[in-house]
């Protein structure tokens, strides 16, 4: 597959990516490295590139002129299923817990909505029973009509939240229930930035969301992944089923806790936690691309997130760096442009059939980059974060 130069003011925004884009990827799977000592079970890894459904088919971004980023409700059966039409191994999800310990499926920490006077108010999801957070939206008994819910922008802007395809809030137990079960699952555990949680606490409300788990997964392929670093680490020690991913954005943001603010510091929490790897933000490993080398070093494995995972150049790029799979909102278009390129790699292996062993090896530990591909590397992140 060959790229060309492109420049950073071509790189679509999510409004401006085409709708011809084109689109069928294998079934991929965690398997067990070959790690040993204290650090086997991070020596988890996949099997080939995936592709991840981000909240299902795509989030919902209300003020967007694209008519994909509104055709389905996010975090939705209906979403979950409209990805799974496709040969998609994930689908990722935000889990939270109700008052009344049910874990939900809802990425919003506040709930915004109109009082009886019309006067936006917010509610917090984890103050909320389930029957009260199940009485906003659409319903599922046909006849009734459930309370508005409105969404604000980052720009402060408040649109109601209305989309095409509209579905109910559903509960982690439903989503076993009717999503097909040949699509794993990845649980992000959802927990408020700006509030602090005691660990008696969080071992509640972890032990809740496994509760659900272990009656109904199954033989479902599942992971769970979090930004809250000591919901990670609690999740190694109270489960060992399961593969567990720290959430970061590299350091595109700044916050209190130290460890959320570089991939070195998302390293660090791995190996102290005994986690399988990083999930991180797209634009920090472009930012700092040699992270991504000190993370396979250290037996981690590597995903990312961001908008820019829907641009089918970027994602091609961090398949030549080695990060092994990218969550996506645009799904039938990246699923059909990792199978192009895959394809072709498959084509150019026999290439290096005579190699010298340790040169081969040489060339699958180092990114194979063109002039093109460091050009719309550069362009894309002109800045290293600092870590």
């Amino acid at each position: 597959m060959a790229l060309k130069a492109v420049h950073v003011s071509d790189v679509p925004n999510l409004d401006h990516v085409p709708e011809s884009a084109s689109l069928s990827l294998c079934s991929t799977r965690f398997s067990a490295g070959d790690g040993d000592g204290e650090n086997t079970r991070c020596a988890y890894k996949f099997t080939k590139f995936v592709v991840m459904g981000h909240r299902g088919s795509g989030m919902n971004m209300l003020q967007s002129s694209d008519r994909r980023m509104k055709s389905i409700k996010e975090n939705s059966i209906l979403s979950f299923n409209a990805a799974a039409k496709f040969p998609i191994d994930y689908i990722e999800f935000d889990v939270q817990v109700t008052k009344d310990d049910c874990p939900v499926i809802f990425h919003d920490i506040f709930l915004l909505t109109e009082d009886d006077k019309g006067t936006m108010i917010e509610k917090r999801v984890a103050e909320l029973t389930l029957a009260e957070l199940l009485s906003y939206g659409p319903q599922k008994e046909p006849g009734n009509v459930g309370k508005p819910l409105y969404r604000k922008t980052k720009d402060g802007r408040i649109l109601e939240w209305k989309v095409e395809r509209d579905d109910h809030i559903c509960t982690l137990q439903e989503a076993f229930g009717k999503v097909n079960n040949s699509v794993g699952f990845n649980i992000e555990l959802k927990f408020d930035d700006h509030k602090v949680y005691k660990e008696e606490h969080l071992r509640h409300l972890l032990q809740v969301v496994l509760e659900v788990v272990s009656e109904h997964a199954k033989d479902r392929p599942l992971m769970f992944s979090s930004f809250q670093p000591d919901a990670t680490l609690l999740m190694c020690k109270v489960q060992s089923t399961y593969p567990v991913f720290f959430l970061t954005n590299g350091g595109s943001e700044i916050y209190t806790d130290v460890r959320r603010n570089s991939l070195d510091e998302a390293i660090k929490v791995c190996l102290a936690g005994g986690l399988q790897g990083i999930v991180s933000e797209v634009k920090a490993i472009f930012r700092n691309p040699g992270a991504v080398a000190r993370i396979k070093e250290n037996k981690l494995s590597l995903l990312t997130y961001g908008q820019l995972n829907n641009v089918r150049e970027v994602v091609y790029m961090q398949h030549l760096m080695g990060v092994e799979g990218v969550i996506v909102d645009l799904v039938q278009e990246i699923i059909e442009a990792v199978s192009d390129f895959v394809d072709s790699a498959k084509e150019n292996e026999g290439e290096n059939l005579y190699l010298e062993k340790k040169d081969v090896q040489k060339l699958e530990t180092k990114p194979r980059f063109s002039k093109d591909d460091l050009s719309l590397l550069l362009k894309l992140a002109p800045e290293p974060i600092q870590v």
